[in-house]
Order: structure tokens, then sequence, then C-alpha cells
């Protein structure tokens, strides 16, 4: 019987693995970002926090672009490490300076997700994405 408990790394399930962890956290961050676009393109005034002085309307704007357009080329496995950026400044922001008065508990999902980001910044989006199909050499 195979060891299903090796150390060496089996390249196409470490592949799929990535897949499924785009798929997964990108998801979940739309939950947030929809909701964000949405409300930008909506009638009324935007109000939001302002946690590094650029005044609200930038930092929304951040927000949306991170929280949506960056998430949806994360899904697609496009400028993944680059679209992974924007994301983990955007989780550092709320859980060290939005949320830092709060407690742990608000700090938690925020660093959970900058933590899935700092891994698709380190891995990239594997072979099961557009970056590999648009960037390999044939």
């Amino acid at each position: 019987m195979k060891n299903v408990y090796t150390t060496s790394l089996n390249l196409q399930n470490t592949d799929f693995g990535l897949l499924l962890f785009r798929l997964f956290i990108g998801g979940l961050m739309l939950t947030h970002g929809v909701p964000k676009l949405l409300k930008f393109f909506g009638e009324g005034e935007i109000a939001f926090a302002d946690p590094i002085g650029v005044g609200e309307t930038v930092t929304f704007t951040f927000a949306v672009f991170a929280e949506f357009v960056c998430t949806i080329l994360i899904i697609l496995g496009w400028a993944t490490r680059f679209a992974a950026i924007p994301l983990i400044l955007t989780m550092a922001v709320a859980a060290i300076i939005v949320h830092w008065t709060d407690g742990f508990g608000s700090q938690e999902l925020p660093l959970l997700y900058m933590a899935g980001f700092l891994l698709l910044f380190f891995t990239g989006a594997g072979k099961f994405s557009l970056d590999y199909h648009l960037l390999k050499k044939d």
C-alpha cells in the first residue's frame, strides 16, 4: 500500500490544490467585494473609513478594485501574483489599522485572507490557470 503521508510533493495534486484554493478564497472574498462594487455604482454618498488619510473615495475605490477586480483575476489565475498585492495590502490595513482596537476577533478574518493571498503571491496560481496557459513556453 502506498504511503499517503509522504513528504514529497505531487505537483499535479499541488496544482489542483492551488486551483481549489483560488476558487474558494476568491469566492469568499467576492462576498465582500460585490456589495462594495454595488455601493460604488449605486445612489448616494459613499461613507467609508479613511485609515491611511488619502480620502474616503480613494480608499473605497482601492478596496473595490482589490476585493472585486483583483479577486476575479485570482479566480481566473490571471496575473495572480500582481493581483494578490492589493488584496494583501487591503487586508493588512483592515487587520492592523481599521480593526486594531476591536480585538483579535475582528482582526482574524482579514488576517486569514491576508495569509491566503500571501500564499498565492509566493506560489503563483499553479498549472490550472490562465497564467500558466498564457505564459508557458511551447
